[in-house]
């Protein structure tokens, strides 16, 4: 039973003799005054005092547990800082927000609950990691002091108890003296552990994962299990005992690093004077909405496969670093992509592992009621629900759906439980929940966007629902809603391959928005239409980008050359139209300087270009100092960081041949493989046919040569995955894998399997080249050889997507001209000789001329100039002042003179 009495949980006065309790002790034996003022002297610390009050009350309330959470200085949280009966290691790392679970619904109500049975109310919580199973009844009183809220008390017992009023106000009349020892913890800032409760507050923001100085913190706790916890803070805190997080700090003199990072955030959080606030202040009350079906953030939240999430990504952090309000919508995949492992023949066998929520930097979403986010669809088949997890990327919020709640029909519990996985039926259904879903889940936070970007067509049904919003709250028809909503879309493609668009029956659409066509007041064909290139082929599936196309004022592609593609690709879409008077433009893809740079790189930058070289590293001229840096320096923070690429794939290709049951002697020569003398090339991408990974076998004699040449080896490092339904993609791989135990090239080939930002962060900064080598024009941009100008590699490319407008003929190494053939077999053919050529005509000669300090001049020479020339154009901040300028602020009204409009 939850009780609900007003005499109860105010300011009761102190009374040492009450009447006798019904389990035969006085009341005023639960706790005087005089007691907690002893106490305190014991203990010395608000912290420690806290600790002896709750073993006091468990032993005179002869309860199993007795326990104070504390509100946390947001006032949205409790954190459990003293208990006796449950785990010690959860007191300050266990933590629930006031809207959730029973110690919450008593802060949130400011009133006592009493529960017999525990299970059998709604808002019962169960926390694993506290080891409360065996606990049924719950008796939680607030803390109040001086009438404000200061946390919780709560009791517990293993058999099931049914408090009297007397006992719950016993516990009230306790709670009222305890209140003022958790006042002063919580206004000294020094309640549970200050850094404890500092690294939290780091932990769960996502922003620690490209600052330095944070996630060098989390490492030297733990550096063995950092590793074994893939780099997740949360997972090390949760798991760390107080005690020894203390003992950690102490040992390292780690409170002063914990004290500068959690003043660092505070103020990158709170600081309002940005880019942002200079140049989209009208984005401030109506954000950038920002779809994406995947966000690659850290490897240790695993909600991406590739380089669209992995964009989306670096889009979402730069947007916050530059101040730019904006929220990410996407789906909360409880299984990721697939873990890849190799089997003795070198063919990828995928594994799906589920994901655990506890351990990520997440909680769920509230809405303008105060409760839990949740949104449901309707199809012609029932409702689809989903309820929304809340991720802080640093100012931005990133808004993950999931459909793993009750009420949904079995097969919609695991509709996005995998990513990019199923068939088509299930593909809509996930589009449905991100699009839709999405856009209702913004309402329901009370959220109204002034701008829908697009990543890609997967969430294209947003726009269906924005138009429907729009009719309604306005009393619009159909085809007077479409222009007010369209000027505020803008649509980004990224796929130059006609195969890759999203495309559905007529039945499947009729299916899924039958509900919402009839709201928006289309017939089937009317919708169809609406997704068709050709509207009057009645036979043509619906197309997720012809969508996106048609309802968005702003469309665009990811490099100039992708544009042209794009253009030529959808002609059909605007009759009348040359093909260069189509209105796809395009802003070439970035990435995120601080999530891809070497800690090595950066302190070299520091040093060279200034302190404050990241606020402006979208300027040419901040670049210009790299040519002031001693080449015997750069090239020595070079060779250290090939160093750590070469320890790292050493170790990976030991781990990874162990559960093969590889020899011994195996073992011990992948422990050895690789020299740190040779030309290292670095290919890591998804394994498409397309992408050509195999072009370097084209001449296995030619390539054995050149990996054994004793005066001037070269040496390859791969990783990727292919797609789990691409079989031709699949042998490519194998491959590439099976190198590893050729004779000739055993010693200079290694793959590296389950390729993820851990692995490619490794492989972009320490290779001396990349290799690219792509079918051109089927490359739309293309960003690992972004990440690797950044650290001072080379690109060694075919002129396709970011490449073909970079290359100046001295900033890296192109494979061909960018001309291409029509016959597929004489096109790879001639680029597979041109590699080969450059290779041993440009790369491999330029590389190895040394002077007599052992210094290649004329390789540092090309690094600095790739450095120079590039690094202020590819990088995201460039991306999203451009998306911003010429997207963002037109789209939401924002322009103070715009005389073309843009279509």
């Amino acid at each position: 039973m939850a009780l609900d009495n007003p005499k109860v949980g105010g300011h009761i006065p102190v009374m040492t003799n009450l009447v006798q309790s019904s389990y035969g002790r006085d009341a005023g034996d639960v706790l005087t005054l005089e007691e907690i003022r002893n106490l305190a002297k014991e203990g010395g610390k608000p912290a420690e005092t806290l600790m002896n009050v709750v073993a006091m009350i468990a032993q005179r309330f002869r309860t199993d547990v007795c326990s104070a959470y504390l509100l946390e200085p947001d006032r949205a949280n409790l954190v459990l800082a003293a208990t006796l009966g449950l785990r010690p290691q959860c007191i300050g790392t266990l933590r629930m927000a006031v809207h959730e679970g029973l110690a919450g619904l008593v802060a949130e109500q400011v009133r006592p609950v009493a529960v017999e049975q525990v299970k059998n109310h709604p808002r019962f919580k169960y926390f694993p990691e506290a080891g409360e199973d065996q606990y049924q009844s719950f008796l939680g009183v607030p803390l109040i002091d001086r009438g404000v809220l200061q946390g919780v008390l709560v009791v517990q017992t293993a058999a099931p108890r049914v408090f009297s009023d007397e006992e719950i106000r016993m516990l009230a009349e306790a709670a009222a003296q305890v209140a003022p020892v958790v006042s002063e913890a919580r206004t000294l800032d020094r309640f549970i552990a200050p850094a404890q409760e500092r690294l939290w507050a780091l932990a769960r923001n996502v922003w620690w994962c490209w600052d330095h100085d944070t996630s060098s913190l989390f490492r030297d706790l733990d550096p063995t299990r950092w590793r074994q916890l893939n780099h997740n803070p949360v997972s090390l805190l949760s798991e760390m005992p107080l005690a020894q997080m203390e003992q950690r700090a102490r040992e390292l003199v780690l409170h002063g690093r914990i004290n500068y990072a959690y003043r660092r955030q505070r103020e990158y959080l709170e600081r309002d004077r940005t880019w942002g606030a200079r140049n989209a202040g009208v984005l401030r009350p109506r954000p950038v909405a920002y779809f994406s079906a995947e966000f690659g953030l850290h490897v240790s939240i695993p909600e991406y496969s590739g380089g669209l999430g992995v964009l989306a990504g670096d889009h979402i952090k730069s947007a916050s670093d530059l101040g730019i309000p904006l929220v990410g919508i996407g789906l909360f995949y409880g299984q990721g992509y697939f873990r890849q492992r190799l089997d003795q023949n070198g063919w990828q066998q995928e594994e799906y592992i589920q994901t655990d929520v506890n351990q990520l930097p997440m909680e769920l979403a509230i809405g303008v009621d105060g409760v839990p986010v949740t949104v449901q669809i309707e199809t012609r088949g029932g409702l689809i629900r989903a309820k929304v997890w809340r991720m802080k990327v640093g100012r931005c919020d990133l808004l993950l759906l999931d459909s793993n709640v009750e009420g949904n029909a079995p097969e919609d519990l695991e509709l996005t439980s995998r990513l990019y996985g199923g068939d088509g039926r299930i593909r809509i259904r996930q589009e449905l929940l991100l699009g839709i879903g999405g856009f209702r889940a913004l309402k329901a936070m009370g959220i109204t966007p002034g701008v829908l970007h697009l990543n890609e067509g997967h969430s294209g049904f947003a726009v269906l629902e924005a138009i429907r919003s729009r009719m309604e709250d306005e009393g619009l028809r159909f085809e007077q809603a479409v222009p007010r909503v369209s000027r505020e879309v803008v649509f980004t493609t990224h796929t130059p391959v006609p195969a890759g668009h999203d495309r559905f029956h007529s039945d499947l659409i009729e299916e899924h928005l039958g509900p919402l066509r009839e709201a928006l007041g289309l017939s089937p064909e009317g919708l169809m239409a609406l997704g068709r290139e050709n509207t009057g082929d009645h036979q043509e599936d619906f197309c997720m980008t012809v969508l996106g196309l048609k309802l968005s004022r702003r469309a665009n592609a990811v490099s100039a050359l992708h544009g042209e593609v794009s253009r030529a690709m959808w002609t059909g879409l605007y009759p009348g139209k040359v093909e260069d008077a189509v209105p796809i433009g395009h802003i070439t893809n970035g990435v995120h300087v601080p999530s891809w740079l070497a800690p090595q790189m950066f302190r070299l930058y520091d040093r060279h270009l200034g302190t404050d070289w990241q606020e402006h590293g979208a300027e040419a001229k901040i670049w210009e100092g790299i040519e002031n840096v001693d080449d015997g320096e750069l090239w020595e923070t070079h060779l250290h960081l090939k160093s750590r690429l070469l320890d790292f794939v050493r170790h990976r290709a030991v781990e990874q041949a162990r559960p093969r049951g590889e020899s011994q002697e195996t073992l011990q020569r992948l422990a050895r493989v690789l020299s740190p003398d040779a030309l290292t090339i670095g290919f890591a991408r998804r394994f498409a046919t397309y992408k050509r990974a195999d072009l370097i076998l084209a001449d296995i004699e030619r390539l054995a040569a050149m990996v054994n040449d004793p005066k001037r080896p070269v040496q390859f490092v791969f990783a990727g995955k292919a797609h789990p339904r691409d079989e031709p993609g699949k042998g490519v791989l194998q491959q590439i894998a099976q190198m590893m135990r050729e004779p000739k090239f055993a010693e200079k080939f290694v793959f590296v399997e389950d390729y993820d930002i851990n692995v490619g962060r490794h492989f972009v900064q320490g290779v001396d080249v990349w290799l690219n080598n792509p079918r051109r024009p089927l490359e739309a941009s293309g960003t690992s050889g972004q990440k690797v100008v950044l650290n001072g590699g080379l690109n060694l490319s075919v002129l396709d997507g970011w490449w073909a407008e970079a290359y100046d003929g001295l900033n890296g190494f192109a494979i061909g001209t960018g001309r291409t053939h029509s016959n597929m077999s004489i096109h790879d053919s001639r680029d597979g000789e041109d590699l080969y050529r450059v290779l041993r005509e440009e790369v491999i000669p330029l590389y190895y001329q040394r002077d007599r300090d052992g210094l290649p001049r004329g390789w540092i020479k090309r690094m600095k100039r790739t450095i120079r020339t590039l690094g202020w154009r590819f990088n995201a901040d460039r991306m999203v002042m451009d998306y911003t300028l010429k997207c963002y602020v037109p789209a939401a009204g924002g322009t103070s003179s715009d005389m073309t409009p843009a279509r």
